[in-house]
């Protein structure tokens, strides 16, 4: 009796921590134990032996648990199963986050199953005879909320906002109220470690050399630009946020920071729903539909949203150049006007063929159209005597349309965990970016035109398989290969006109192309053992090799082939129950990306000129990390510090152009050196059971290290050096008949670049929300920096180039939320699902 008594109170306690600190006993990820989150790729949930004696089989008990007065999971159960004839629990688990559980190597006999949570009555399950090799599959089992307890363990029942795992972490975001009618960039200003800046450019510590997934899956335009990627990605779809900053083998060796992987929303229920979100603000609308179909064995998802948005920024521009021994001084001013339309349209299906084996396909379209209207005055100073004042109005366009089409098979096999895995994807990205400019004179009459027209194609495919197995209880090995067939196509030409003329040629800006193509073949191996002590160790090396063919107007471009040995290595240890300290190393590469590899000379702003480089080779990263998370009573606390260092760094280097007076031309250089040593610490607390309050600081010492132009005209070398601080706090309080607020904060401090200082900003907003009609619906208002606008600072300094840069943005908005559900739907166990990954490919934006 003591035995058991012991038994099932260390289960309660497992459980409990569960709830508030998903890591699973002994170390184990809250996932599949391969590090992956628990989404539908999962696998069984970890297991726990109550009596070590009892014998063991080749049976199989599985099921879920869900809450009879919500039908929803009830996550984290405890399993416990009884041997009828010793009255003993003789094995047991916890229910996943869906509410699955698996019981197996269950001996012939008669046994009953006790199902119990905090907050809930327990559960029992009687006269349940096992057969050899029989699998008993219980279906859905409810539970009744146990309404006495239920005001003492809301914090304990309930998902925390942060959930630690062995190579990640996960922020649940479907608990934040001011995003609703925003976009996913809304969302990532919330996650620990992430930074959102005001053109929607994310920084993982400090590094936008990043690589984003949208439910494990990549799309060329994210590949082409994440800040307009995630303006396409509504905020009230988001289920969770994973920031992986040390990926294991399974994932592409691309991303020197790390990896951001988005996960939807997605229908675990059968029958028919449609969802309506809209939102009407000052400065952004949007609209969304839906639906949810499933029957037995086929489910189909079908959906659409649209966002329109308009914003305005003034900028001013004191630009110094040395040119030819005389000092060249612009002075400029901008107004500007942003319009822009963003829409995404998705169809999949899945498919169960069998007991173990299952299809999905997908589809998805995606647009963005993006116009800036900009007014440009612009006075040259040469020896501080004015030379000239042009007067320019600037119309920019940056359109695209995408499609993802993807093909996924699944087998899974009797022995728990072990699958294979066949994932098929084809993405292509059409994108133009164009301006047209008219000079005009100080009476605003037409003297000129200008425009510049510039057309990308930007399209991939790729196919892998994988493969998992358990061995024994406590290890997981895993291995696969993949190929990704890559090609980025630009077309660009200058146009030049009178103020009626027809336009022709400009003879000083020829047309130009890039052709490049990319092949990627790799292969990886990972394994992952768990000791008896609450040791986990995740260990295993990708092997990439890379082919580049590529030309431009002139000829062909000389890039060799390269292979590349990525290892990693993840260790995590529980000190107690809800302490888990990890330590991790691994290598990435990063690759350049469309942005920085186009050649096109965009001369929108003819003073600050922006051209990228086909030439740019990948650069080498090393990143270390040892982290700490606990629990305080209720407090969820975690801390880490880490160090990354790379070769090749691809930053942005700006010069003085050698023909244009005044003007400075910026592009992409693999500039040398860079070290990153910093610290994160995130804390969760539960003031009460309905107010909670979360936020973060990031510390990092940045150091830089390349050439710059000289007098001379001749490289030197040069670096720099800065502590870079930023933070986040968010507050969310429930109240009663269904009313909650929610406000967040967050901030940037100067970072620093190989030639100067990038301003600092900050962002905060506030929200509220009333569910409606018994959580069918909800009606809200949320505003953002409604105090006012932000200025923001940037400045660069070379031996021949000195700019200061101040943007203000007036970005004030205050925006109507309304959300209902229709339908009628019941619980059913979630089908797995495999997809591609594609983790490389740099992006364009900041300088780290």
């Amino acid at each position: 009796m003591k035995t058991l008594i012991t038994s099932v109170l260390f289960a309660l306690g497992l459980t409990a921590a569960h709830a508030q600190f998903p890591g699973g006993p002994g170390g184990m990820p809250s996932g599949d134990g391969n590090g992956r989150s628990r989404n539908t790729n999962n696998m069984q949930s970890p297991t726990l032996n109550l009596e070590g004696t009892a014998p063991k089989g080749n049976s199989k008990i599985t099921g879920f648990v869900i809450d009879s007065a919500a039908t929803q999971a009830v996550e984290f159960a405890n399993i416990a199963l009884y041997s009828k004839a010793t009255g003993k629990a003789v094995d047991g688990s916890m229910a996943d986050d869906k509410g699955k559980f698996t019981l197996k190597s269950i001996a012939v006999g008669d046994y009953k199953l006790m199902i119990s949570f905090i907050g809930f009555k327990d559960k029992t399950i009687d006269n349940i005879k096992i057969a050899k090799g029989q699998e008993i599959d219980l279906g859905v089992i409810k539970m009744n909320p146990d309404i006495k307890t239920l005001d003492e363990v809301v914090v304990m029942g309930e998902k925390s906002l942060i959930e630690e795992k062995v190579d990640r972490l996960v922020y649940n975001a479907d608990k934040d109220l001011t995003a609703r009618g925003g976009d996913a960039a809304d969302v990532l200003k919330k996650v620990p470690m992430l930074s959102v800046d005001l053109d929607g450019n994310v920084s993982l510590r400090g590094s936008q050399n990043i690589r984003v997934l949208i439910n494990n899956k990549p799309s060329t335009i994210v590949a082409s630009s994440i800040a307009d990627a995630l303006k396409m990605i509504p905020a009230d779809l988001i289920k969770s946020v994973e920031v992986i900053t040390s990926p294991s083998a399974k994932y592409d060796a691309e991303g020197s920071a790390g990896i951001i992987n988005i996960i939807t929303k997605k229908s675990t229920l059968q029958g028919l729903t449609l969802n309506a979100d809209a939102g009407v603000g000052a400065r952004g609308s949007n609209l969304s539909l839906n639906g949810n179909y499933r029957q037995g064995k086929l489910g189909i998802t079908l959906g659409g949203f649209g966002r329109v948005f308009y914003n305005k920024a003034a900028t001013t521009l004191d630009q110094t150049t040395i040119q030819n021994g005389a000092s060249l001084l612009t002075k400029q001013a901008t107004d500007a006007y942003d319009n822009g339309l963003f829409g995404r349209y998705n169809l999949g299906f899945d498919y169960e063929l069998s007991k173990t084996q299952s299809l999905s396909a997908g589809v998805s379209f995606g647009t963005r159209n993006m116009v800036r209207s900009q007014d440009m005055t612009s006075n040259l100073f040469r020896n501080n005597v004015l030379s000239s004042t042009t007067y320019r109005d600037v119309t920019t366009k940056d359109l695209s349309n995408n499609v993802d089409m993807n093909l996924d098979y699944i087998r899974t096999f009797k022995v728990p965990g072990r699958e294979w895995s066949v994932s098929t994807q084809y993405s292509r990205n059409n994108l133009t970016n164009n301006f047209n400019a008219d000079l005009l004179n100080e009476s605003s009459a037409l003297l000129s035109r200008q425009k510049n027209l510039n057309d990308n194609l930007n399209q991939e495919a790729t196919i892998q398989t994988d493969y998992q197995t358990p061995i024994k209880k406590n290890q997981m090995i895993e291995f696969g290969a993949k190929t990704i067939m890559r090609q980025v196509n630009s077309n660009f030409s200058y146009l030049v006109a009178g103020p009626t003329g027809a336009f022709a040629s400009d003879a000083r800006n020829p047309e130009g192309l890039l052709d490049y193509s990319q092949s990627i073949v790799s292969g990886y191996l990972s394994y992952t053992y768990t000791t008896a002590n609450k040791y986990t160790f995740k260990v295993g090396s990708r092997y990439e090799y890379t082919t580049i063919e590529a030309k431009d107007q002139i000829g062909k471009i000389a890039i060799p082939s390269y292979g590349t040995l990525v290892p990693s290595v993840n260790v995590s240890k529980t000190i107690k129950a809800g302490t888990t300290l990890k330590a991790a190393y691994n290598r990435r590469i990063q690759r350049p990306g469309l942005q920085q590899l186009n050649p096109n000379f965009n001369a929108a702003n003819p003073f600050n000129i922006n051209i990228g480089n086909p030439n740019l080779k990948p650069e080498m990263t090393n990143n270390f990390e040892l982290s700490l998370s606990t629990g305080i009573k209720k407090t969820y606390l975690n801390a880490s510090v880490f160090s990354r260092s790379t070769n090749n760094s691809i930053m942005r280097l700006s010069a003085p152009s050698d023909t244009l007076a005044g003007a400075i031309i910026t592009t992409f250089q693999n500039i040398g050196k860079q070290q990153v040593v910093g610290a994160n610490v995130f804390a969760n607390v539960y003031l009460t059971p309905k107010w909670t309050l979360n936020g973060g600081v990031d510390v990092y010492y940045n150091y830089l290290e390349g050439k710059v132009q000289g007098l001379d005209g001749t490289s030197v070398n040069t670096s720099n050096s800065g502590i870079v601080i930023g933070g986040r706090v968010m507050s969310s309080l429930a109240l009663n008949k269904g009313w909650a607020m929610q406000l967040h904060g967050g901030m940037r401090g100067n970072q620093v670049t190989l030639q100067g200082v990038q301003g600092s900003f900050y962002m905060y907003s506030f929200g509220v929300k009333k569910e409606l009609n018994n959580k069918k619906g909800s009606i809200g208002l949320a505003t953002d920096n409604f105090l006012g606008g932000m200025k923001m600072k940037s400045t660069s300094s070379t031996p021949v180039l000195n700019q200061t840069m101040v943007n203000n943005i007036y970005n004030q908005n205050i925006k109507v939320t309304f959300s209902y559900k229709i339908g009628k739907m019941t619980f059913v166990a979630p089908k797995k699902a495999k997809g591609v990954k594609n983790d490389d490919v740099k992006e364009g934006g900041d300088n780290n």
